[in-house]
């Protein structure tokens, strides 16, 4: 089989991602071993990036600020 069109219809057999064990969403690649939104597996600490603490105004500007 190639690795065009045909190869790409089987990957919907099987869930890349589980229910993470630290952060309990749905996040846990199971293949990279990793959770994509808590980092449990790849770090101790939390993963927190920094877009996540902005909050937007709402005064009409299309800035962030802290």
């Amino acid at each position: 089989m190639g690795k065009g069109t045909p190869s790409k219809g089987k990957k919907n057999k099987a869930a890349s991602h589980k229910t993470c064990r630290r952060c309990g969403k749905h996040s846990y690649h199971r293949r990279k071993g990793f959770c994509a939104s808590c980092g449990f597996g790849h770090t101790a600490k939390l993963r927190q990036p920094g877009f996540r603490n902005r909050y937007r105004s709402f005064n009409g500007k299309k800035s962030f600020y802290r």
